[in-house]
């Protein structure tokens, strides 16, 4: 059974909160031997009257333990957790143990890099793993103080959530970090190895100096945008100091780049740690670095919204996220990124949109009933809608009593844990409003609204899909001048019934929720559509023409327009579009029609037709300009044919345009895709690039090579093999990229045969890597659908169960495009 399912039920975290309070952890970590981390934790907690000679228990999976007494008594331990009898009104539990490192990215894993071999470790807590690296009472509301000591290689640097010091003897370093504040062990950070500080910086006011550090591993420093990260962090520093009220409220802030990490970043109190995906070893899209400004300011906020004041329990989960995702891009606008909110709408509110019309949609406050609920939940729904919910309320009663209402709850819940009642009572005192409908409307309920709209003589009548809610839009009217669509009329409305009717002007366009300050998907009027499928480009606003594209996105994903149609309207329009991230969630969009939404016997014609349309773009694009490195990007993904992919591949490319050496990996992993090149490429190509890297683009090209030998060796290295899980991404992607599906016929029913017991053998990553992995969309059938729904059906993993009922979901939905088509 998946270690991730040994899971801590919402009740059991109720029961012990009310029989124990925590107080300190003294870690002593010994991270000297290659295979293995040694533990000596003491814990000092009290009980409450009522627990007192009663029994409890405490977290720590998969451990060797050598000892264990609480107040001199030996504990049992079964693998999962330690029983904690006879309680006193003070214990002290002191344990020995020790544990094989990670290699999933859970818990405190170990890396070594490919290039130098030197080594590198980084623990990942959230949400329920530092059981993984001692023993814990692992739930958020159970906050206390941690003491850090280490022994680790005296080359190594060591950091942790606070200062630390050393001192050396012989071969090693022993390290004493400060006693942290109270805080919740899904925060704490143990971060050791080879990794060099790439830049330092403060943050300096009247009050304090807070230290600012970048690191990252040797091999990786030189790429690191070091000084462009610092000044987001410290325009990050100086909004939310303002809009809070309350000074950063720990001692340093470290950003650490770490290999194989799962997520995009994690906010560790004072030791942020973030993917490498965020080094930009060649150019990148300007969505990805706009991207990773709004990731540093997102886990910048979580120091406050998080960490200072913390979620009771995970069912606020939606809060901590949501919460973070919105001011981040309220601080981007500050820090310079004056169209982050289209890249919201581009990326994040697609996201949400997608995730709430499946089968497993679920209330913006989820009901988190345990672990298992909650390691599914880090979901669209949770970021995104939640996010998307918080800037409606914003402009339902103004940004000054939101900003109100918060500094009031930090100011009475710092250092403590709360509930979403706690937040509201203070929006509700700083606004003046009633709120408990707007909450029932929003986040106790599931599914998107459709606001349609149709013209009629001087009005326009606009519809909502039921069930009807409160929404505060924008209404703009477009005309043109100066060969431009521009807005020459705005109003704001709230729609509070199924149909609204409004006095209006005649324009060639009309946008409700321009401005995208609601939750709600969008269907044009008949003259509205017809303007912009001829002219959604001259559109002179950027969030608008995004909400627009993400209406003629909605229409196709809905079944109600031709798959077709939609990749025309990308030739025709993609070339105007000055929006980088609306450029890149095009092109993304576009490989869902080609992949899935278009019939097998017409696939292959429209997907060289759409490739040949992106290389005349990209011809005609401005010479190194991030719209054509992107149409550059796509190209390669749907090119059919090697001619230019092969000059691409050998790094010769459109005049005045650099070929990277991640692109030209990029170009050979296509021809081998194609069969026009194989094993021997590869391996040069790897002498050429012997990186991180590179080790990975060869883990993936080998996993393309279209024989049947090849993806049986896949296959099993995938399932049984001994695999990184940034090795078993890449793998899994490789697997699948084909240009015959035929090829992989015979891995439907091994997928459909094994994936339970695949899931049975993995950590929660790693299970959830392989079932969406090498799910098999390339045969979208009705047997497929109906094999999905029956395994999720039967299976008694819960995670497994939701990921297969989503992939149904994409299963039917591709089932319908196709029929449009």
């Amino acid at each position: 059974m998946s270690d991730i399912s040994q899971a801590i039920t919402r009740e059991q975290a109720q029961l012990r909160a009310a029989q124990l309070e925590v107080h300190h952890y003294r870690l002593e970590i010994d991270v000297t031997d290659d295979a293995e981390f040694q533990v000596d934790a003491v814990i000092t907690f009290s009980a409450s009257q009522g627990a007192i000679g009663h029994t409890s228990f405490i977290d720590l999976l998969g451990h060797q333990v050598s000892s264990a007494k609480l107040n001199g008594t030996d504990v049992s331990y079964d693998g999962a957790q330690l029983a904690l009898a006879n309680l006193q009104q003070d214990n002290e539990l002191v344990v020995s143990s020790s544990s094989q490192y990670s290699t999933t990215g859970e818990g405190l894993h170990r890396y070594v890099d490919p290039f130098d071999e030197a080594e590198y470790l980084y623990s990942q807590c959230e949400p329920a793993d530092a059981r993984r690296i001692f023993p814990v009472f692992e739930q958020p509301d159970l906050k206390a103080t941690f003491e850090l000591h280490v022994t680790a290689p005296a080359h190594w640097t060591v950091l942790s959530n606070e200062p630390g010091d050393f001192a050396l003897d012989d071969d090693v370093a022993r390290w004493t970090f400060d006693t942290t504040p109270v805080m919740s062990s899904y925060l704490f950070a143990l971060i050791a190895g080879e990794y060099t500080q790439v830049a330092q910086s403060s943050w300096d006011t009247e009050s304090a100096s807070v230290p600012l550090s970048i690191w990252a591993r040797k091999s990786m420093a030189f790429h690191v945008d070091a000084e462009e990260m610092l000044d987001i962090t410290r325009a990050g520093f100086a909004f939310y100091e303002e809009q809070f009220g309350v000074a950063y409220p720990f001692t340093k802030y470290d950003q650490i780049f770490v290999p194989e990490f799962n997520a995009g970043a994690m906010e560790n109190i004072g030791a942020v740690t973030i993917t490498e995906s965020y080094i930009f070893r060649s150019a990148v899209p300007q969505a990805m670095v706009q991207r990773r400004a709004i990731t540093i300011l997102h886990e910048l906020a979580h120091m406050w919204f998080g960490n200072l004041v913390t979620m009771r329990w995970w069912d606020d989960l939606w809060l901590n996220e949501s919460f973070a995702e919105f001011v981040s891009h309220l601080a981007a606008i500050h820090a310079g990124y004056s169209d982050a909110w289209t890249t919201f709408n581009a990326a994040e509110k697609t996201w949400a949109y997608r995730q709430d019309q499946l089968a497993t949609t679920h209330p913006v406050i989820a009901d988190m009933v345990d672990l298992d609920a909650v390691a599914v939940n880090f979901d669209g729904i949770t970021y995104a809608k939640g996010a998307s919910v918080l800037r409606q309320l914003v402009a339902w009663v103004g940004t000054e009593h939101f900003m109100a209402g918060v500094r009031a709850y930090f100011t009475e819940h710092a250092w403590s844990n709360t509930e979403f009642s706690d937040l509201l009572r203070h929006l509700e005192a700083a606004s003046g409003r009633d709120l408990a409908g707007w909450a029932d409307e929003w986040l106790h309920s599931t599914g998107v609204n459709t606001l349609s709209w149709q013209r009629h003589e001087d009005s326009v009548v606009i519809t909502q899909s039921q069930p009807a809610r409160q929404h505060r839009v924008g209404i703009g009217f477009y005309d043109v001048i100066n060969d431009r669509l521009t807005r020459t009329d705005f109003l704001e409305i709230d729609l509070k019934s199924e149909v609204t009717a409004i006095a209006a002007q005649e324009s060639p366009v009309i946008v409700v929720n321009d401005g995208d300050l609601t939750y709600a998907k969008l269907r044009p009027d008949t003259t509205s559509l017809s303007t912009l499928t001829e002219r959604l480009g001259d559109i002179d606003d950027s969030l608008t023409r995004s909400l627009l594209w993400g209406a003629a996105w909605d229409k196709t994903r809905d079944g109600e327009i031709s798959g077709s149609w939609f990749l025309k309207l990308i030739l025709q329009h993609i070339g105007a579009e000055t929006d980088s991230s609306v450029v890149f969630s095009l092109l993304r969009q576009a490989t869902t029609v080609l992949d899935n939404f278009l019939p097998s016997s017409q696939g292959s014609g429209y997907r060289e037709q759409f490739a040949t349309g992106i290389w005349e773009l990209a011809q005609e694009a401005e010479a190194g300009s991030d719209i054509q490195l992107q149409l550059v990007q796509a190209y390669i993904r749907h090119a059919r044919h090697d001619a230019v992919v092969a000059q691409l591949a050998e790094k010769r490319g459109l005049e005045g345009f650099s070929v990277s050496t991640d692109m030209s990996w990029s170009a050979l992993q296509r021809l081998v895709a194609l069969g026009e090149v194989g094993e021997s490429e590869i391996d040069a190509a790897l002498a050429e690039d012997d990186s991180s890297t590179g080790h990975l683009a060869a883990v993936q090209a080998r996993a393309m090579i279209p024989t049947s030998d090849a993806k049986a060796e896949a296959w099993e290295q995938i399932s049984t093999g001994d695999l990184t899980n940034l090795e078993l991404r890449h793998m899994v992607m490789g697997f699948g990229d084909v240009h015959d599906p035929q090829l992989l016929d015979p891995y439907v029913d091994k997928y459909f045969d094994q994936i339970n017991q695949l899931w049975a053998d993995s950590s929660f990553e790693t299970a959830e890597t392989l079932a969406l992995g090498l799910f098999p969309m390339w045969a979208i059938t009705e047997r497929t659908a109906q094999r999905t729904i029956s395994v999720a059906e039967t299976t008694s993993y819960t995670g497994l169960e939701r990921i297969l009922t989503e992939l149904h979901d994409d299963v039917r939905r591709a089932l319908t495009a196709q029929a449009t088509f």
